[in-house]
């Protein structure tokens, strides 16, 4: 499905950083941003955002009283939104929307409610409005000052792009003058580590690469939990501050055979990659950064949706989810400003474990996700037209 939007703002905060400075330095550099995370007898690799970033946070709930009480996973996500709206030059004049998504929402705040309940038998009386996950979207538009359309939603890891896709509906049904789209996550509690471990796919502290998407030589699952989130201002057509076009959409939902698992064909991201690229000659793409968390079975299925749809022409591949894990909802968010940032740079971000590549000129790069109930969406990116 092509189209051209312009994205004229991006904002972030993850294991990278929280400015777009230090994040490219910490792309460059050839280690993986994991701590370890007591569970229970075990520790375990998680990728939590930086020191400087918690600080910067900390600041930012000291500017509104209402702020203390907001879940980190709302936190990110008005940080993010900052960014991208200072860059986009937009104010509260601005006809904007905002849609982020999460896939947990407000995790940190929910457990603590619970596990206070269960002691004492009651709940704050905030617990129900804090932990709502419109929660997210309704405080960035509140921060912003906005007055347009602000929802949140959940498709469990393909939510960013999704909220993007959905971004761009509004937008050529004229019924925004922009958009602030991303998405945001903060998973990194006892009970979200607790069910990714009970699914047996979670990475460990002593591999060297605790996270090992695209690597076919791993002989175990290697999936790593971290938290942030990126948001971007979207505007329909060429806009002449286009820090990127995105150029191709698409998205697709296969009929599930497992409940975490998507086919061994990959046909939802088949179809969701196609649609994409249609009018666009899959040679003409030179990177793509799939989904691939670090499971056998999933990043094989990818992998052969990707042989399926590219054929002799498969582009570069690439992935920061060894860096950083899997941040669920705003993992395609991030992926897609790391996308950006190559295009910016003219520099390709490879992974070490795997075989280095020649550099090309970098002009389209395709960014895949999935989730949870056989849904897919990519979403095809080019260089501005100023470049």
């Amino acid at each position: 499905m092509q189209t051209t939007i312009s994205i004229t703002g991006m904002g972030s905060i993850s294991p990278l950083g929280s400015c777009e400075e230090d994040l490219w330095q910490s792309y460059l550099s050839n280690i993986p941003f994991f701590e370890g995370f007591t569970l229970g007898t075990e520790k375990l690799p998680i990728g939590r955002i930086t020191s400087e970033s918690l600080a910067k946070i900390s600041l930012l709930q000291e500017e509104n009283p209402k702020y203390k009480s907001l879940d980190p996973s709302v936190l990110y996500a008005i940080y993010a939104s900052r960014e991208a709206l200072r860059q986009a030059g937009w104010n509260n004049e601005k006809d904007f929307g905002v849609n982020i998504g999460s896939s947990r929402g407000a995790t940190t705040l929910l457990e603590e409610a619970h596990k206070n309940y269960l002691e004492q038998g009651k709940c704050s009386p905030l617990a129900s409005p804090t932990t709502s996950l419109g929660n997210i979207a309704s405080w960035v538009m509140q921060d912003a000052k906005g007055q347009g359309m602000a929802l949140s939603h959940s498709i469990t890891c393909s939510t960013a792009l999704h909220a993007i896709i959905n971004a761009i509906a509004w937008l050529k049904a004229g019924m925004a003058k922009g958009f602030l789209a991303g998405g945001s996550e903060a998973p990194l509690t006892p009970f979200t580590l607790a069910q990714m471990k009970a699914l047996k796919v979670y990475g460990s502290l002593s591999d060297n690469y605790p996270s090992q998407p695209l690597s076919w030589k791993k002989n175990h699952n290697t999936m790593v939990l971290g938290e942030g989130a990126a948001v971007f201002a979207l505007e329909e057509g060429f806009r002449p501050n286009a820090i990127a076009l995105i150029q191709g959409i698409g998205y697709a939902t296969e009929r599930i055979q497992h409940p975490v698992a998507i086919s061994d064909e990959g046909t939802a991201l088949q179809e969701s990659m196609r649609q994409a690229l249609e009018g666009i000659s899959p040679s003409e793409v030179d990177v793509i950064i799939p989904h691939v968390t670090g499971t056998l079975k999933g990043d094989l299925s990818e992998y052969h949706a990707i042989k399926e749809v590219f054929r002799e022409n498969i582009p570069l591949l690439t992935s920061n989810k060894w860096k950083i894990g899997h941040t669920f909802a705003a993992s395609g968010a991030l992926a897609l400003q790391m996308a950006i940032l190559m295009l910016q740079k003219q520099t390709f971000l490879p992974i070490p474990y795997l075989e280095s590549l020649p550099e090309r000129p970098l002009r389209k790069i395709l960014i895949n996700a999935t989730g949870f109930g056989g849904n897919a969406a990519s979403i095809l990116i080019g260089i501005s037209e100023s470049s």
